[in-house]
């Protein structure tokens, strides 16, 4: 018998893919989104451990003024009360919130935007990661990155790196600096009413003194000094002081 010849069949014409603008744009966007979000990942883990050499701000000051005062130190040679007053002055439910203080922010709206409603959480994202300036774009990207930080590091470590990178005065940054520029002695030795006129030029350093202080300076230290003792007493303290 005769072999039955194989039917040759036609290859198929390979058909060619549409292109669709919007899901090359969503693909696209999402991959964008994915590099961002694992940029900003290895941020926050390396400065988890390691501290901030410097941050954009204090850089461009540094620029303008030929160089800024600023020496890392670490908690443990931070006198208690300076950590307590700084967050009775800047955000009293620093231990309470997960990064964003939505009470605050809804009274901040309710005040008409008067008052500030940045936690101290939100202000280290500001200052270590970000730039200075009341930008949308900027206000996003703390907003997003904030809860990320509160996840990532300890409330003791966000208050270690806030009181090193803010600004005390001119050119002075970080709570070691301010201590000898205002007072003379290291940050292990402030006072309480030393370390609530600290807190009380935040936050305008470049308008406020805390070794010339003005009425309202004055009352507001005397205000801090209350606080600190309020929040140590109501627990209030708990998340850094442990």
């Amino acid at each position: 018998m005769a072999k039955a010849r194989k039917a040759k069949t036609k290859p198929k014409a390979k058909t060619k893919r549409r292109f669709r603008p919007v899901r090359w744009l969503l693909l696209w966007a999402l991959r964008g989104f994915s590099a961002a979000f694992l940029v900003a990942v290895v941020a926050v883990l390396l400065w988890s451990v390691v501290n901030p050499p410097t941050t954009w701000y204090m850089w461009q000051e540094s620029r303008r003024l030929g160089g800024v005062d600023q020496e890392w130190v670490p908690m443990e040679e931070i006198a208690p009360v300076m950590a307590r007053s700084a967050v009775a002055a800047e955000d009293a439910n620093f231990c309470l919130h997960w990064g964003l203080d939505l009470e605050a922010i809804r009274t901040a709206i309710e005040d008409g935007g008067s008052r500030g409603a940045s936690t101290i959480s939100q202000q280290v994202v500001k200052n270590v990661y970000l730039w200075h300036g009341r930008s949308w774009l900027r206000k996003a990207l703390e907003a997003g990155m904030t809860p990320l930080v509160e996840a990532i590091w300890s409330k003791r470590r966000i208050l270690e790196v806030y009181l090193n990178v803010a600004e005390f005065d001119e050119g002075v940054f970080g709570v070691e600096a301010a201590s000898r520029h205002y007072f003379g002695v290291g940050p292990e030795a402030l006072s309480p009413t030393q370390a609530a006129r600290l807190a009380a030029v935040l936050p305008n350093p470049k308008g406020r003194s805390a070794s010339r202080p003005s009425n309202f300076v004055r009352k507001r230290t005397g205000a801090i000094r209350d606080g600190a003792a309020t929040i140590r007493a109501d627990g209030r303290a708990a998340c850094f002081e442990s």
